[in-house]
């Protein structure tokens, strides 16, 4: 294949073709299949004849100097030096000499790395940032996510569930989200505190004002101050303004709750994209193990495993047997507030920063 030219850049990362095995070079778009040996390894083969194999093992998201420097021993030493993270903080480490497959796993497992997340697996959580730099953080993420996968350890090694499972926890609601088979978001219940003594001192009202997504937030004088207001029957509890303005104190260790969704779906595989439902909410911000949700998590991934079929997704497996029989088979309670289109929902659907009435 002929090499690839590339104009020079003076920022941004390097291309990604330097950052490829050169067995994968050599046959890009060159394929012709590709099957799993075993769980967490990935075994390509070549119209050409060529082979490389792919070892993918969990690590932690937020992974140390040490941590990175043992992963590279391990690559320099069987890989050739050639590593990879994914999206969902897992290491990829890819070989074209069959022989040193066995002792990579060996490797990355002796050093905690579990080799799996591949097929019909429980993957890696992908996660926010929590409490490490994030500005309005309710929770730590990745406190969560080590309570959650110290419970599925064993289903991330191997390929047991009716299809792949993705998880991912938001220690917010606005900031970070996305799609997941099971996704857990912290809830703000109530509108924020404000420290009405530092906060002419401390923030930029205008901005804070701006950062508000419901136009909620107002100035306001207090004891002839300058200061701000919230009109809590705009409010809609995300946390926005905490960022821009510590004194929009919207964190508590008792109003600050945890909620779970199901069935997100960006593929369009079998059926089309979905977002997620909610299931559970108002769960406590229990540190450090959160055993209630580790819990109901816990509980729909048995359920899902005991009920769906080969290859459905949770959404589609909740959709086929009914969300009635969904609430019946996990035991979780239901109410009102998981209706999304009943007659009272407009009201909320107004106090939202995407939709209005």
């Amino acid at each position: 294949m002929a090499k690839r030219e590339y104009q020079t850049v003076e920022s941004g990362p390097h291309t990604y073709w330097d950052m490829l095995h050169p067995t994968i070079q050599k046959n890009y778009g060159q394929w012709k299949y590709h099957d799993r040996p075993r769980p967490g390894v990935l075994h390509h083969v070549s119209h050409t004849g060529d082979e490389v194999w792919t070892v993918k093992a969990g690590t932690h998201r937020q992974v140390t100097v040490d941590i990175a420097r043992r992963l590279c021993d391990i690559a320099d030493t069987y890989c050739d030096g050639f590593l990879r993270w994914t999206v969902r903080n897992n290491v990829e480490m890819t070989t074209d000499k069959e022989a040193n497959v066995e002792p990579l796993i060996k490797a990355l497992e002796a050093a905690g790395h579990p080799v799996g997340g591949t097929g019909n697996s429980i993957t890696s959580m992908a996660h926010t940032q929590g409490w490490l730099h994030c500005d309005i953080p309710a929770t730590d993420a990745s406190g969560v996510v080590k309570s959650i996968m110290d419970l599925v350890y064993d289903e991330f090694k191997r390929e047991e569930m009716p299809n792949r499972v993705k998880l991912s926890t938001s220690c917010c609601e606005i900031n970070c989200g996305g799609q997941a088979d099971i996704a857990i978001v912290v809830q703000h219940t109530r509108p924020p505190r404000i420290n009405h003594d530092i906060l002419a001192s401390t923030c930029e009202m205008p901005s804070t004002v701006a950062r508000c997504p419901v136009a909620a937030i107002r100035p306001t004088k207090v004891n002839g101050k300058p200061s701000l207001m919230v009109v809590e029957e705009k409010c809609i509890c995300c946390g926005a303004c905490f960022g821009a303005c510590p004194a929009m104190e919207i964190n508590h260790p008792e109003y600050s709750k945890l909620a779970i969704w199901i069935g997100g779906k960006n593929a369009n595989t079998r059926s089309r994209p979905t977002n997620m439902k909610l299931v559970a909410h108002g769960l406590p911000n229990n540190t450090a193990r959160w055993p209630e949700v580790a819990e109901k998590v816990l509980t729909i991934i048995k359920a899902y495993k005991e009920g769906g079929r080969d290859w459905e997704r949770v959404g589609e497996w909740a959709e086929r047997i009914g969300w009635k029989k969904f609430f019946e088979v996990t035991g979780l309670p239901f109410d009102k507030y998981m209706i999304d289109n009943y007659r009272h929902a407009r009201n909320s659907f107004n106090q939202s920063a995407h939709i209005r009435f």
